[in-house]
């Protein structure tokens, strides 16, 4: 029994050894894998600590991200629907799109890349381009400029000797301020209430008609105005003390003759021609001058220098599905501005396509055939490009009447930054 004690007391012995062998080898490696984490995490850590000292805002990636094709579509383009157009508004505000990463913030270089006018039509009186890459703010802001802040030459003054037409005298004087004077506004000086008419401010025109009695009904135009080029010849009322030998004053100061100028030596200034005046019955007459100075349209619109001025967004039409056989005709007679035409696909079919998409006025009558239809063609617009169309009264040219609004808005901006700053 006691050697059998002692065997297993030994046995005992050596099962607790091996325990607390194992159990420092497993002390060990654990010890071993945690500095090994540790010195990992240290290494990390001090990786972040260098990331984060060389961080910089400018080192993030360019925005605008693209947003959903379905948000894009909102804010690019106007859905017309058959009772009324949606997403008609702008979204302005740069944080709009944040949530989605998108800055939606005015970028100049943006602007820069994407802004373009093409001419599209131009004649001596017309003009038609478009204007892609702008908000409607900035294209409204030319249309203003145009129509109110364009300087221009037109008559003022009526002086009046003798009137014995049928139309009163203020109508008549009216109607000559509306007549447009062919000649370049910027050679002349706007005059102010303290000022003196003289060469570099005023044009003077003559009308002298009369209609002989027992002879037809005369129509008086704009061909019978005469430019006197050395200014009024109706001579003021001279007083009593005053010398007789002296050179009696009209109602101008010119000190030299205007067609003396190169500018008009070789293009004289005159009205727009064959526009009715007045029509003069047997022994009527009319004497009068008419003196023009420079405005803008803002004070009266005799000096708006574009009969109109006016722009539209790029029309878009879309067949969401193909348009067939009858039905492709059927579209095609719908449209009253042929918007949509025929194209043979074979085997004696046809299909209906888009044609002339600048054509369309927005009518939606190929939105009323069926209820089916607006599930078949998508009309639209594009927010940021737009037709513009200028049609000029003939004093200056439709491009040159362009240039000089980009100028003055120029200008509006130059000021508004001086004083900002």
């Amino acid at each position: 029994m006691e050697s059998l004690d002692k065997v297993l007391g030994g046995h005992e012995l050596t099962m607790v050894m091996v325990d607390e062998t194992e159990t420092e080898t497993n002390f060990v490696s654990v010890i071993l894998t945690e500095a090994k984490q540790l010195g990992m995490a240290e290494r990390e850590e001090t990786e972040k600590k260098k990331e984060a000292e060389s961080f910089s805002i400018w080192d993030l990636p360019d925005v605008p991200q693209k947003l959903p094709p379905h948000i894009e579509f909102q804010r690019t383009r106007v859905q017309c629907n058959l009772d009324a157009p949606i997403h008609t508004e702008n979204v302005m505000y740069s944080g709009a799109y944040a949530s989605m990463g998108v800055d939606n913030s005015l970028q100049l270089d943006h602007f820069c890349n994407n802004f373009r006018v093409e001419v599209i039509r131009l004649t001596k009186d017309d003009m038609e381009f478009d204007l892609i890459g702008i908000d409607a703010a900035i294209a409204n802001a030319f249309r203003r400029i145009l129509i109110a802040e364009l300087p221009t030459m037109a008559i003022e003054k009526v002086l009046i000797a003798n009137n014995t037409s049928v139309i009163q005298d203020e109508v008549l004087a009216h109607r000559l301020g509306l007549i447009p004077i062919i000649v370049d506004p910027r050679l002349f000086e706007y005059m102010s209430e303290n000022d003196t008419s003289n060469e570099k401010n005023t044009i003077v025109f003559k009308l002298h008609v009369l209609c002989e009695r027992g002879g037809p009904r005369l129509t008086v135009k704009t061909n019978e105005l005469k430019w006197l080029p050395n200014g009024s010849e109706l001579p003021l009322e001279t007083k009593p003390d005053s010398n007789p030998s002296s050179k009696p004053r009209t109602y101008t100061s010119f000190s030299s003759s205007q067609d003396l100028l190169p500018e008009f030596s070789n293009n004289p200034i005159r009205p727009m021609l064959d526009i009715t005046i007045a029509r003069l019955g047997p022994g009527q007459e009319i004497e009068l001058e008419a003196h023009a100075v420079k405005g803008i349209g803002k004070t009266h619109a005799k000096w708006s220098p574009v009969a109109t001025a006016w722009y539209r967004m790029l029309p878009e039409i879309v067949l969401l599905e193909d348009v067939e056989d009858e039905d492709a005709e059927k579209l095609v007679k719908t449209c009253p501005v042929n918007v949509f035409d025929i194209e043979d696909i074979g085997s004696g079919k046809k299909r209906a396509t888009v044609a002339r998409p600048r054509a369309c006025t927005l009518c939606r009558e190929c939105l009323r055939c069926g209820e089916e239809w607006e599930k078949r063609v998508s009309i639209r617009r594009v927010k940021d490009h737009f037709i513009f169309t200028i049609e000029s009264t003939g004093a200056l040219s439709p491009e040159t009447l362009f240039t000089e609004a980009v100028k003055i808005l120029e200008d509006k901006c130059e000021r508004v930054i001086t004083e900002l700053s």
